[in-house]
């Protein structure tokens, strides 16, 4: 029998029936040291054959029938679909990209991440999904927009729901002026989103960010969000928190089973 790991996911009517999504944690998996234990990146200096094994678990735990295809992550607004990750993984690349979208049933769409935002995307007829990877420099760039474009594009007139994973939280998330002011250029009420920190700093909320850019590009329903990376390292890798430290997988596919 597959071993079960801990994951994430939505509660019931946060995403349309048939979408699967899941946000991986650091527990079950073989890494050690700052990668302890279910790290899921190569590019972390961690063993790679802990990663490769990680992976396997990760998939085996999900049923999944083929190896999941990572992008190569840059905190750009790029898009790619999970068949051009696939078609790349098989060449033993991987596509640059910051957002993975899918409408084939069974195809997992994965980002990964360690205080950045996860989002989940799904039109409401459960037919195509995607998800982000949104640091506060994609967030501010557009990355959700262009996924839910890129969703658009997939099913016309579509509605879209989404999901959001666990992040760096309000309270930890310390940043500069000029992140307040990438954010507020593009939409004044973004200002809502920073308080005042330590010496001038200023704290920032990742949710209130996506929710905001979210409902702007037309997506009413949004859920998830209120975890916080930094703060619960028994549950998450932190980058903050600890710099050198793995990652966590946020997975989401269209359930073949549904659509039949």
């Amino acid at each position: 029998m597959p071993e079960t790991l801990p994951l994430l996911a939505p509660s019931p009517g946060e995403l349309p029936a048939g979408v699967r999504a899941v946000q991986t944690t650091r527990v079950g998996g073989v890494s050690a040291g700052p990668w302890a234990a279910l790290n899921l990146a190569l590019h972390t200096g961690d063993d790679p054959e802990h990663v490769a094994e990680n992976r396997r678990r990760l998939e085996q735990s999900l049923g999944l029938a083929a190896p999941i295809a990572w992008p190569r992550q840059v905190h750009g607004t790029g898009v790619t679909s999970a068949d051009t990750l696939h078609a790349a993984l098989e060449a033993g690349d991987a596509a640059e990209a910051d957002a993975v979208v899918s409408d084939r049933p069974g195809v997992v769409c994965a980002v990964q991440t360690a205080d950045c935002l996860p989002v989940v995307l799904a039109t409401a007829d459960g037919a195509a999904v995607g998800v982000a990877h949104a640091g506060w420099r994609g967030l501010a760039d557009g990355v959700l927009e262009a996924s839910v474009e890129a969703l658009k594009t997939l099913r016309p007139g579509m509605p879209i729901q989404a999901w959001m994973g666990a992040a760096i939280g309000p309270a930890a998330f310390e940043v500069g002026p000029e992140v307040r002011e990438a954010f507020v250029a593009h939409d004044p009420e973004a200002v809502a989103a920073f308080c005042p920190g330590a010496e001038g700093r200023l704290l920032a909320d990742l949710y209130l960010l996506a929710r905001q850019r979210l409902q702007r590009a037309g997506v009413a329903q949004v859920a998830g969000g209120g975890r916080c990376t930094f703060s619960e390292a028994d549950t998450f890798f932190s980058y903050r928190r600890d710099g050198e430290t793995g990652r966590m997988g946020t997975l989401v596919w269209v359930d073949p089973g549904h659509l039949r």
